[in-house]
């Protein structure tokens, strides 16, 4: 691995636990169409894809579907920003990481991403923010971080990439991006970390 230059996270379950959110946002539009809430599999899908890719595995009738983003677009995700933790020792990191380190997020959000970052006070800590409105091919097609790496002009195996699924190990793979697993032995990485601060340590900054 090359020394990096540029250090992107995935957002929800590395820079946030959203689970509580998510698990919130999705049951509230179930419940709105006349459906039970999520099982396990529904909910672990929705915590890594898109919105519309969420929607299209819980709600298999296209009907219903389209009953519930009819419903999503008006009620919006900003209620459910609230129940959305920051992960502990992000600030500090990214701090630390800056300016020595230019910073990005990537991650399959969509119009939430903007809204979360100023809540939380930490816009002003990223270089770069790619979230799903600004790709044609969310994760894991390597897009996003394909436009990390060119917006700094940096080679792929100059971008640290830590995220928590396997949706952000496919986009890496497929980037040539090294790949730093968050809380999830089962992936395929090229370190594995169990909090932020460890980072640090990869980087030799500690």
């Amino acid at each position: 691995m090359q020394h990096p230059k540029v250090v992107a996270f995935d957002c929800d379950g590395v820079m946030f636990d959203s689970r509580k959110a998510n698990a919130a946002y999705y049951n509230h539009l179930l419940a709105h169409v006349g459906l039970p809430e999520m099982t396990p599999d529904q909910m672990a899908y929705s915590h890594m894809q898109t919105v519309d890719a969420a929607l299209a595995y819980i709600i298999p009738d296209e009907a219903t579907r389209n009953a519930a983003h009819g419903y999503r677009k008006q009620m919006g995700y900003l209620p459910f920003l609230r129940l959305m933790e920051i992960e502990p020792g992000l600030v500090p990191l990214l701090e630390k990481l800056r300016p020595g380190y230019k910073t990005a997020v990537a991650t399959n959000r969509t119009d939430t991403m903007a809204r979360v970052l100023k809540d939380n006070a930490i816009e002003h800590l990223f270089d770069l923010v790619v979230c799903a409105l600004d790709v044609q091919f969310p994760k894991p097609h390597p897009e996003a971080l394909n436009k990390v790496v060119h917006h700094f002009g940096v080679l792929p195996g100059q971008v640290l990439y830590v995220g928590d699924s396997e949706v952000d190990e496919d986009a890496a793979k497929a980037a040539g991006v090294p790949f730093v697993a968050y809380r999830n032995p089962s992936l395929v990485a090229d370190h594995h970390i169990r909090h932020l601060v460890e980072i640090e340590t990869l980087l030799g900054l500690d």
